[in-house]
C-alpha cells in the first residue's frame, strides 16, 4: 500500500535529478500517493510493466469531466472561458470523439510525410546555426546558449512547415505563450501575467484560424478549419487542437534537445564517439544516430509525466484502491529507467537495442508527432555536433537551471563552449561570443 502522506513531487532537488526518487518508489511498489505544487493529490504509477499497463487501461479516461470536485478545485485552474474553449483537445478526449479528432491530425505527422520534408528541416537547422555562428571555420571557438540560438526556434519553425502556419504569422508567435501550460493559482502574484499570456495566445489562435478560413491551403490548419465549418468538430475543439499543436507540438522537442545534450556532455566518451561519426560521415553513422536518439529519449525524457487520467468509478490499480475522479499520473521517466526492463538502466548506452521506451507514451494516446520528433532530434544533434567541435559546458553542471514545469524536463538555458580553446567555464549565458 502507498504511504498515507502524499509525497511532494516538486522542488529544485527533485527537478534537477528525479531519478533517485523514482528508483526508491519503484522498489516500494507500482502506485504512490503524490502531491503537486498546485495542491493536487494524485496517484503516481512507476515501473515499466505498470506504466505500460496503465497507458493501455481503457478504464482510465482523459476527459476532465471525469475528475472529481477535489481534483477540479485545484487542477482545473485555467480560468473560464479559456478552460472550456482551449482544453478539449486530444489529450483530454476519450473515444469515440478522440478517434475522430486524432484521425484529423495523423496524416500531417505520418512518418512517410515528415520524412519527405527532412531536407527542408535540415535547411532550417543550417539557417539557424549560420545566423548564430556567422559560418565559423572549425578552427574557431566561442560560447553560445543552445536554447537561445537554436533549440527554442528550430522545433517551432519545423512545426510551422508541417501544419501550414503562414510565415508572417509564425514570425509573430511569442514563445512566452507556451508557459500557459504551467498555470498558477488564482491567488498567485503571477496570476495576472499568466492570464495575459492566455489571452494573447487565444487571440493569436483566432487570427490563425481566420487566416486559414480566408486563405485555405492543403495543410492541417485548413483541414481543422474546414472540419469545424462542416460540423465534424466544434469551434472549441478546433481551437483546442490548434492550441495543442502550437504549445505541445514544439516545446517538448526544445526540452528534449537540451536533455539529450546534457546527457551527452555528462558522458564525454559517448559524445566524442557520436560527434566523430556525424562529422566524418562514417559508415553506419545514420544507424548510430538513430539508436542514440532512442537511447537519449529513454535516458532522460522531456515528457517526464503524463497528463491526468481518471477512473469513472472506484477501481483497483495494481492492488491499490483508487477513488473515482482521483487523478492518476504515469511516470514515463521512472518507467524508462526500470532495470526489470532495461539492463543497466542508469547507463547511457548508445547501442542499446531493442529499446522499447515509453517517452512518447503508449496506447491510443501515443504521441501522434513521434515520427516528426525523432527526425527533428536526429537533425538537431547532427547539426549541433557537426558545427560545434569540442563541445563542452560553459558553466558548472550544478549551475544549470532545470525548468520547474510539473510534467516536463529540460533546462532554460544551455551555455556551451566549442572549438579548441580550453578556457575556464563562463559564469553567464551569452547568446554569442566568438574568439579566433
Amino acid at each position: 500500500m502507498p504511504n498515507s502522506e502524499p509525497l511532494p513531487l516538486y522542488g529544485k532537488e527533485y527537478k534537477t535529478d528525479p531519478y533517485p526518487l523514482y528508483r526508491k518508489l519503484r522498489e516500494e511498489g507500482p502506485v504512490h500517493r503524490v502531491h503537486f505544487p498546485s495542491g493536487v493529490n494524485a496517484w503516481l504509477v512507476t515501473g515499466y510493466e505498470a506504466a505500460h499497463s496503465a497507458l493501455n487501461d481503457d478504464r482510465l479516461g482523459k476527459n476532465h469531466d471525469l475528475g472529481n470536485s477535489a481534483w477540479r478545485e485545484r487542477a482545473a485552474i485555467m480560468p473560464e472561458p479559456q478552460h472550456s474553449q482551449l482544453q478539449v483537445h486530444l489529450l483530454h478526449q476519450d473515444p469515440p470523439k478522440h478517434t475522430v479528432m486524432r484521425k484529423m491530425v495523423t496524416e500531417a505527422f505520418a512518418p512517410r510525410h515528415v520524412e519527405r520534408m527532412r531536407p527542408r528541416f535540415e535547411e532550417i537547422a543550417t539557417e539557424l546555426l549560420d545566423a548564430a555562428l556567422d559560418n565559423p571555420d572549425t578552427g574557431e571557438s566561442g560560447e553560445l546558449d543552445v536554447v537561445g540560438v537554436f533549440a527554442a526556434h528550430f522545433p517551432f519553425r519545423v512545426l510551422a512547415e508541417v501544419i501550414g502556419l503562414p510565415e508572417a504569422l509564425a514570425a509573430r508567435f511569442d514563445r512566452d505563450w507556451g508557459k500557459v501550460v504551467q498555470p498558477v493559482g488564482p491567488t498567485d502574484p503571477q496570476r495576472p501575467v499568466y492570464e495575459g499570456r492566455l489571452r494573447g495566445l487565444q487571440g493569436y489562435i483566432a487570427e490563425v484560424t481566420e487566416d486559414k478560413r480566408q486563405n485555405p491551403g492543403d495543410d492541417l490548419l485548413t483541414k481543422l478549419v474546414v472540419a469545424c465549418q462542416e460540423g465534424a468538430i466544434g469551434k472549441e475543439e478546433r481551437d483546442s487542437v490548434v492550441f495543442q499543436l502550437l504549445v505541445a507540438g514544439q516545446e517538448p522537442v526544445t526540452n528534449q534537445i537540451t536533455t539529450a545534450l546534457v546527457a551527452l556532455l555528462r558522458h564525454p566518451a559517448e559524445l566524442r564517439r557520436l560527434q566523430d561519426a556525424v562529422r566524418d560521415g562514417e559508415a553506419g553513422e545514420q544507424g548510430l544516430l538513430a539508436r542514440a536518439v532512442e537511447e537519449l529519449l529513454r535516458y532522460d525524457s522531456a515528457f517526464e509525466l503524463t497528463t491526468w487520467r481518471f477512473f469513472a468509478e472506484d477501481a483497483d490499480l495494481f492492488g491499490t484502491r483508487v477513488p473515482a475522479g482521483d487523478s492518476v499520473i504515469v511516470s514515463l521517466s521512472a518507467a524508462n529507467r526500470d532495470p526489470e526492463r532495461f539492463p543497466d538502466a542508469d547507463t547511457l548506452d548508445l547501442d542499446r537495442t531493442p529499446n522499447p521506451h515509453l517517452a512518447f507514451g503508449h496506447g491510443i494516446h501515443f504521441c501522434p508527432g513521434a515520427a516528426l520528433a525523432r527526425i527533428e532530434l536526429q537533425i538537431a544533434l547532427r547539426a549541433l555536433l557537426t558545427r560545434l567541435p569540442g563541445l563542452r559546458l560553459a558553466v558548472a553542471d550544478q549551475d544549470l537551471e532545470w525548468i520547474g514545469a510539473v510534467l516536463a524536463r529540460g533546462v532554460n538555458q544551455l551555455p556551451v563552449s566549442y572549438g579548441t580553446s580550453q578556457a575556464a567555464p563562463a559564469t553567464g549565458c551569452p547568446v554569442r561570443h566568438r574568439t579566433n
